[in-house]
């Protein structure tokens, strides 16, 4: 009889909800390929009431009615780059400020569909003003807002000059098309290859590092990070450069990063509306890398943590996993 001193201790919940398990990731490279699944994926991906399709319509609404035009934009100055930075900085403070009042501070729908029950730390030395939320505002309204700013006005310069290829809707549908699904694609190898590469010796230790003190993520921790992290995180908007587009699919893209960001992080998978509505915002595929770092690098859409055996799809197994491959990076250092 074992006795109640030797009794082994009950596994400790890590979760408080995930989605259902294991995770999948998209079928787009799968193989043998899964065509029908794959299309299948597409369209529930650009479901119009998703944050995918959110960010497109967001990001024609900016260009009409909240960006500079082009022919001020020709001449670079001062004031049209300002307009650009106070529009992304009201973004930012109704994204991430927004959701972090409701699921955070107010907690409006107190722990439904929160991941992790851990707080936002508070007295902690590793964050500036030792706070994570102080020190995640300081990261995000300053480097991440200034390097943001600082590549969508490059970009949207480069347009005004003729510097890059510009097409519209109606002169160029295909492309126009082909284009927009393949942003959300791009988006994904850009963030898998440098992530990946952030955490490999110093620029992981000097710099990476930094992002990873949020070990549980608020909405305020996406894009707190070190500022040479922050200068490249948008640097994929230089494919615009290579690639026929629009000025509103390089917003498309940057909001991939400057919202898409904010919402991934926020702890949550859903906001509730009501008793039974609900909206997607929580990314479990990336809160796993933050829980435990040597793992799910890229996204859903990116096939490289399969085929490089890093993907972790929130099981036990996945768990173990993870620990096995830490054993041996350790072993091997």
């Amino acid at each position: 009889m074992t006795s109640p001193a030797n009794a082994p201790r009950p596994k400790r919940k890590i979760w408080n909800f995930t989605p259902q398990l294991p995770i999948q990731t998209s079928p787009y490279w799968d193989w043998p390929l899964r065509p029908l699944a794959s299309i299948k994926y597409l369209l529930q991906s650009w479901n119009p009431l998703a944050l995918r399709a959110l960010l497109l319509g967001f990001a024609i609404i900016t260009w009409n009615f909240f960006t500079p035009s082009l022919d001020r934009i020709a001449t670079l100055s001062w004031d049209w780059v300002a307009e650009i930075w106070f529009r992304n900085f009201c973004i930012l403070m109704v994204v991430a400020g927004g959701l972090h009042l409701a699921l955070w501070k107010f907690r409006t729908q107190a722990d439904e569909y929160r991941y992790d029950m851990r707080p936002m730390m508070k007295g902690a030395k590793v964050f500036t003003f030792k706070n994570q939320v102080w020190d995640n505002m300081f990261w995000t309204l300053g480097p991440a807002l200034t390097f943001w700013t600082f590549w969508e006005s490059f970009i949207l310069y480069a347009y005004a000059n003729g510097w890059v290829t510009m097409i519209t809707l109606d002169g160029n549908p295909v492309t126009f098309l082909l284009m927009t699904i393949f942003i959300p694609i791009w988006a994904g190898f850009h963030f898998y290859w440098l992530h990946r590469l952030l955490h490999v010796g110093v620029l992981y230790t000097k710099v990476h590092a930094w992002h990873h003190r949020n070990i549980n993520t608020g909405p305020w921790s996406g894009l707190a990070m070190h500022p040479v992290e922050s200068f490249f995180l948008m640097f994929d908007t230089m494919i615009f450069f290579l690639l026929p587009s629009h000025p509103v699919l390089a917003l498309f893209l940057l909001f991939h990063h400057g919202i898409g960001a904010p919402t991934s992080h926020a702890g949550f998978e859903n906001i509730k509306f009501g008793n039974k509505a609900k909206f997607l915002v929580g990314d479990f595929f990336h809160q796993l890398h933050h829980r435990f770092f040597d793992c799910n690098y890229g996204t859903w859409e990116t096939p490289w943590d399969e085929w490089f055996n890093t993907f972790h799809d929130g099981t036990d197994e996945g768990n173990e996993m993870v620990k096995e491959r830490r054993r041996k990076i350790w072993a091997a250092e």
